[in-house]
């Protein structure tokens, strides 16, 4: 098996200085970034499809590109179910909460909590966020950069610090204009990445019908499982409720999203972005569908996670491209160039989405007397600060479990808490500050209680139900990449402890976690509502969805920038 050579350096190179040139050229285009609306917004004039293309790659992280391929080989192509939860996510996105942020005008989401409740709740808000993004972008620069060193010899640490020090430059020179931009190149590099490892699989299986039939027999194409438990890890239930949860936290919500689609010049466009990027969605996730069952293909015979070849599963598409690719050179370039594209739009929409919520909530609000120009430098430099800790956390980002869960675990114990409290103030008009705030704590609470315990207390293999593997056809005296265990991407080797009566509880499927905080905060901020006055209260009906939202969408697109501007 191949190593990295010269050209495949150069490719990855060649995406970081591209990337490098957008930033600064926006950093100087149209005369720069003068105000802090110019440089967190891109002026409120962005178009649907840059946008929508941003949103796609966002979220579709190098956690996607090496995670997403190893859960379908080990566990079949259930999370393919995952379509039909992203479609979900983007009407609820769209219609609920896309027009009243939209009609406000805000910058950073949580200034709705304050709009709709009070100060305290915002703070709360954003706090939350910046916990949040700091460690799920941490996890998103190291778990990469480890799987991708263990395989192919790509540097561990040139590459993490490669990756912050090029994100924070092109977002503190070129602001979310930059960012977009970058992610426009970037959606198109892991697409190109993930096309040449199906292109080159399909030929080395001399055709599909090899690849889907090995699948067939192999039972990973065995997709649809209606058992109700909510203890199973992937069923259709827990994948289109607890998916649908998870991401509309991430879509509705969550301010690295968000600020993208309200950059958009009308809500015209900042919709037909949502919808865009739904497309874009179910591209990638057949690409790397694609590659799981690739995988499975070609290794049914001789799984590398068994014969030690490799050391945990999130390794499984560098060794795969290194296997099928390293004899073309500047190819595995192009993979890593692949996976790192999705680490460089998750990385800079972080380091963007928290300068603006500290500047916007955290500055603004105390130093009113602080001119356009100033606030534009403060963002600047709140970007700057951010990449650091951006790269400070990727090193402690070891401490989690296996990748792919770990990122949505998180999602999921902040985010559902935060979509429960946002759903509360949108859908109830009764909601007051004090239901509001004890929802989200109790929300929290439980959210993490649960996700804690899931930590201590993992689920057993007949939850997860992992499908079989062979090594019946491997040489074994052929060399091998066993490395010391990292529990990052070592997490299938724990042992389980004695478990108590109360593990069964923590056995709740992951993607339950963000639904689980999402309901228990709506529940209790609806009941402390309406024992503290709630439906004496009057609320503002321009803080809350209305029938006018959704009968807009029946009207002609008349001068939408006219009504909302």
């Amino acid at each position: 098996m191949g190593r990295f050579t010269v050209w495949d350096y150069v490719v990855f190179a060649a995406m970081l200085l591209v990337s490098a040139a957008i930033g600064i050229y926006y950093a100087f285009a149209g005369g720069g970034q003068k105000t802090s609306k110019d440089f967190l917004m891109g002026g409120r004039s962005m178009s649907a499809l840059p946008v929508a293309l941003s949103l796609s790659a966002s979220f579709m992280s190098a956690i996607t590109v090496l995670g997403t391929p190893a859960e379908i080989y080990r566990f079949g192509a259930k999370f393919c179910m995952f379509s039909i939860a992203y479609t979900l996510v983007m009407l609820c996105t769209s219609e609920i909460f896309l027009p009243v942020f939209y009609r406000l005008g805000i910058t950073s989401t949580y200034e709705y909590l304050e709009l709709r409740f009070n100060k305290y709740l915002r703070l709360c808000g954003t706090v939350l966020f910046i916990i949040q993004t700091t460690l799920y972008t941490g996890i998103v620069i190291y778990a990469p950069a480890l799987a991708l060193n263990l395989v192919t010899g790509f540097d561990l640490w040139g590459a993490m610090v490669a990756t912050g020090v090029v994100c924070t430059f092109y977002c503190t020179l070129g602001g979310l204009k930059a960012v977009v931009w970058t992610d426009v190149l970037q959606v198109g590099i892991m697409v190109a990445g993930f096309s040449s490892v199906i292109i080159r699989a399909v030929v080395v299986q001399e055709g599909i019908e090899r690849i889907v039939n090995d699948s067939y027999y192999g039972g990973r194409l065995s997709i649809w499982d209606f058992n109700p438990s909510p203890l199973q890890r992937h069923t259709f239930w827990t994948i289109v409720i607890g998916g649908t949860f998870t991401w509309t936290g991430i879509y509705g919500v969550n301010q690295s999203q968000v600020q993208r689609y309200l950059s958009c010049k009308s809500r015209f466009h900042a919709k037909l972005a949502l919808y865009i990027n739904l497309v874009g969605l179910w591209v990638i996730l057949t690409c790397a569908a694609l590659c799981g069952l690739s995988l499975y293909s070609i290794y049914k015979d001789c799984d590398p996670w068994m014969s030690k070849r490799v050391s945990a599963f999130d390794q499984l598409m560098p060794y795969l491209v290194m296997d099928i690719l390293g004899d073309f050179p500047g190819v595995p370039g192009l993979f890593v160039a692949c996976a790192y594209s999705g680490t460089l739009s998750t990385v800079s929409s972080s380091i963007n989405a928290m300068a603006a919520v500290t500047v916007e909530d955290f500055i603004k609000p105390y130093l009113r007397s602080l001119s356009e120009n100033k606030l534009s430098r403060i963002s600047m430099g709140m970007s700057l600060f951010y990449g650091g800790v951006c790269i400070v956390m990727a090193a402690l980002a070891s401490l989690l479990g296996a990748m792919l869960q770990a990122a949505l675990s998180i999602f999921g114990i902040i985010g559902g808490p935060l979509l429960g409290l946002f759903s509360l103030g949108i859908l109830c008009s009764f909601a007051n500050g004090i239901g509001a705030f004890v929802g989200l704590v109790t929300g929290f609470l439980m959210a993490l209680w649960v996700g804690i315990g899931a930590q201590f207390y993992p689920p057993l293999p007949e939850r997860t139900r992992p499908l079989s593997l062979s090594i019946a056809g491997c040489n074994l005296t052929s060399g091998n990449l066993t490395t010391t265990l990292n529990p990052l991407t070592a997490a299938f080797n724990t042992s389980a402890p004695v478990r108590p009566a109360v593990a069964n509880w923590y056995s709740l499927s992951y993607l339950y976690f963000s639904t689980l905080g999402t309901v228990t905060t709506l529940a209790v901020g609806i009941i402390i509502s309406l024992l503290t006055g709630g439906l004496k209260q009057k609320a503002d009906p321009k803080f809350l969805l209305t029938k006018e939202d959704f009968l807009s969408n029946f009207s002609r697109f008349k001068s939408e920038e006219a009504t909302e501007n």
